[in-house]
């Protein structure tokens, strides 16, 4: 059912869904985990913190990717 009374919904641009990001580390820290890496995507920008327990093995992510829109880019 459908109502005059209603907004439809606005489409949210996602920047993270645009690429295969290419993260950079910007901060490390050690803990009883292993080591917390706080790292930024070169290309878009969006933020993300992963975990290396393990010299040998690749980090994996502990939270997922946040996009953000810094005011120089168009339409920020």
């Amino acid at each position: 059912m459908t109502s005059p009374h209603t907004f439809p919904l606005t489409f949210q641009d996602d920047l993270t869904a645009r690429h295969e990001h290419g993260w950079h580390v910007e901060s490390r820290h050690l803990t009883s985990e292993g080591l917390v890496l706080y790292v930024r995507c070169v290309g878009c920008g969006s933020l993300r913190v992963d975990i290396q327990g393990n010299q040998r093995l690749p980090p994996s992510a502990l939270s997922r990717e946040v996009g953000i829109r810094p005011p120089a880019w168009p339409g920020g």
